[in-house]
């Protein structure tokens, strides 16, 4: 059997609705909206009555701050819609209601999905309510979910097939990859295509469709740094402390025997300590085949004793995956900048965020087809930063939007 529970924060509490009303009235202009709610909502299997009835109020809920009830209570003339993760994606929320009933039963771990309902009140058209959904769902992790009740919480998933092979890949003119591109929604651009297409043709098979798939993810912006490494060809500046210091970048590049490197914002980023490294200025700098962060040898004073230490920095860029999943993307930001300490043994005290964005403040309507909004994406994602240091217990002393 599938039990339901919905939990709203009671009045007072309702900051998340709260914030989500000024934005929709505010920054999508929704003038006629006179009230947002928002519940949880929480269905579970493999569980009996009385234990659900006891994680009511104490996994699903907080007394103190939560109302729940079994049924939906929606006013007359009220609109409302439930989002929920897509299958496949992690949901934080219901992965952790499943482990705490666990721990209460001392068995068998039920099965938990959860949604957000949204119920809006007053005089809103059609269109409204679609501006609304697209700016609260982003398609890439989550989707619309019913508001009826379930019969069972199962997921059939249907047997693979054979992964197809792409019949005619090596053959194909030039003219046809951007098509190819299109049908397949790769990533890639025709550049990167005809390079795999070339490789193939030197297999003498043509690839399965897995094969372009990975491929075109290992290629993405997240995993190669594609924005990074593109080459400049020219660059020119109407500030002339930027035209100087471009020129210096530029002299270094040649002094250093860097001169026939392309020239990146990869180069631009790493060029100081490149040229502090050539002039000998880096002699606490630690390399390893271990280290896979900035590493610099310390001397730390121990009661009274001095002791050789290493302390480790390290950045992490995610800006492809952020702008498209800013709350997953954040924080696998995060996670990679831990990480990396962590693989050379030591120990990751605190963290910062310090993000270049666009303007946040712009209105809806400069926003790019097909982009979140910047407003979504920098609040989004500064949450999601914040929610895996909270995770884990690591201090984050700074989050700056620039």
């Amino acid at each position: 059997m599938v039990y339901r529970v919905y939990v709203e924060k009671r009045p007072g509490l309702t900051v998340e609705a709260d914030a989500l009303k000024n934005d929709l009235t505010s920054f999508l202009g929704l003038a006629g909206l006179t009230s947002v709610r928002i519940l949880n909502r929480y269905d579970a299997e493999g569980l009996d009555a009385d234990l659900f009835a006891y994680a009511k109020n104490t996994v699903f809920s907080e007394p103190q701050v939560d109302v729940t009830s079994d049924t939906l209570d929606v006013p007359a003339g009220a609109s409302v819609f439930a989002v929920e993760y897509l299958p496949g994606q992690y949901d934080q929320r219901a992965d952790s209601a499943a482990q705490c009933i666990q721990i209460l039963s001392q068995g068998v771990r039920p099965t938990v999905l959860s949604a957000k309902v949204y119920i809006l009140e007053g005089t809103l058209t059609p269109d409204d309510l679609a501006a609304v959904k697209k700016y609260v769902i982003n398609p890439v992790e989550a989707r619309e979910a019913s508001l009826e009740t379930r019969e069972t919480l199962a997921m059939p998933y249907d047997v693979p097939a054979d992964v197809a092979i792409l019949d005619g890949f090596r053959a194909m003119e030039d003219g046809d990859l951007s098509a190819f591109i299109a049908k397949w929604g790769l990533a890639m651009d025709e550049g990167d295509l005809a390079f795999t297409r070339a490789y193939f043709r030197g297999e003498d098979r043509d690839p399965t469709l897995t094969e372009i798939r990975m491929i075109d993810t290992y290629w993405s912006d997240h995993c190669r740094h594609t924005t990074f490494l593109t080459t400049i060809d020219k660059a020119t500046f109407d500030d002339p402390v930027l035209a100087r210091t471009w020129q210096r970048y530029l002299n270094t590049r040649e002094r250093i025997g860097r001169g026939k490197k392309p020239i990146n914002l990869m180069d631009l980023a790493t060029m100081a300590c490149r040229a502090l490294k050539a002039d000998g200025r880096l002699p606490k700098l630690d390399e390893s085949e271990e280290i896979n962060a900035c590493t610099v040898k310390v001397d730390v004073e121990i009661e009274g004793k001095i002791e050789k230490w290493l302390l480790l920095f390290k950045n992490e860029t995610h800006n492809h995956p952020t702008e498209i999943e800013p709350f997953g993307g954040a924080a696998t930001c995060i996670g990679g900048a831990i990480r990396d300490p962590l693989s050379g043994r030591s120990y990751v005290y605190a963290a910062m965020r310090v993000t270049g964005a666009g303007d946040p403040t712009r209105p809806l309507s400069e926003t790019l087809e097909g982009k979140l909004p910047q407003k979504k994406l920098v609040t989004t994602a500064a949450a999601g930063y914040s929610s895996y240091g909270n995770q884990i217990g690591l201090a984050t002393g700074q989050v700056s939007e620039l």
